[in-house]
């Protein structure tokens, strides 16, 4: 039996209800009036013992995406040639089972939009796995995607720059940035472009998305110049002393970061070229020594050189 306290017996006022799946009645537990004689049991109609047997009888299906055109919710077939019981389907039905995969899959986009969608989406999958980023981003940058679409953004911008944007928005909005320069090489998409319809973007959903701060870079860039966690910190505190000092005001955070990076991997001994620190940043080499030059002159540091 299980408990109701929402609905109140109209009898005695009580609100003290108990289902009772056994009869299908809702009983008032002090006056003992049956409320309801034909509730439905919303739970499953097996037991389990274990979370391993809940897990093998459940019957649902996979939850809903974003990242799929029509949410994951219509029928899929596998492209592997096997059958239910796992064997092999054999070679003179191969053919018929492919065009009903073909056929199916004319199916599931049924007009332009939804092709577009489709389209867009496959590519925000593809470019998301080149990045490295976790489902959840992916996730959030398709819902970000079809936003823009549902508020006809898309018109005049290519699929492709909206796409590395939708990317560029979710990724600052949990904090883990990924640069436009490395969105824009993955996807191959001019880098203004996807700049562009990132603005855009920002402006018309109203994302209200806090500025990078070089913080947010330097364990990504150490991380890929292979450089432990003494690198990270040193860096870190470089870029807190610039703060304090205002030097790092109006500069870009990617090209902080860099120089950060660049000083405490010599004050280490473990010394990066200018050259590997910028294809890794997305800066460039020129950028990276001014922004040495500007912090080393204020920090008073020593000249590597």
């Amino acid at each position: 039996m299980e408990t109701d306290d929402v609905k109140k017996c109209s009898e005695c006022g009580s609100a003290h209800l108990i289902k009772d799946y056994e009869r299908g009645e809702l009983i008032c537990y002090d006056c003992g009036m049956v409320i309801e004689d034909s509730i439905i049991d919303h739970g499953p109609e097996w037991r389990s013992f274990d979370q391993e047997q809940n897990e093998n009888r459940a019957r649902t299906g996979s939850p809903m995406s974003f990242l799929s055109h029509d949410k994951g919710l219509a029928t899929e077939i596998s492209w592997s040639n096997k059958d239910y019981y796992g064997k092999r389907i054999p070679h003179k039905n191969r053919a018929q089972i492919y065009r009903v995969r073909k056929w199916h899959q004319r199916i599931r986009v049924s007009n332009a939009a939804e092709r577009n969608l489709s389209l867009a989406l496959q590519l925000l999958n593809e470019d998301g796995a080149k990045l490295g980023i976790p489902k959840d981003i992916k996730e959030n940058a398709a819902l970000i995607y079809r936003k823009a679409v549902e508020r006809n953004l898309i018109r005049g911008r290519s699929i492709e720059s909206i796409v590395c944007a939708s990317i560029y928005a979710a990724c600052r909005m949990i904090n883990i940035p990924r640069t436009l320069e490395e969105i824009s090489r993955i996807a191959d998409v001019n880098k203004k472009k996807v700049g562009k319809a990132y603005r855009h973007l920002a402006k018309e959903l109203a994302l209200n998305l806090k500025p990078t701060t070089p913080y947010s870079y330097i364990s990504q860039f150490c991380n890929k110049l292979d450089l432990d966690k003494n690198v990270i910190i040193d860096s870190e505190n470089i870029i807190r002393m610039a703060s304090e000092t205002g030097i790092s005001t109006g500069k870009g955070p990617t090209g902080i970061a860099a120089a950060a990076i660049y000083i405490a991997a010599i004050k280490n001994g473990k010394t990066r070229t200018q050259k590997s620190i910028a294809k890794v940043s997305g800066v460039t080499e020129v950028t990276i020594r001014n922004r040495y030059k500007d912090m080393s002159r204020a920090l008073g540091l020593d000249d590597p050189k």
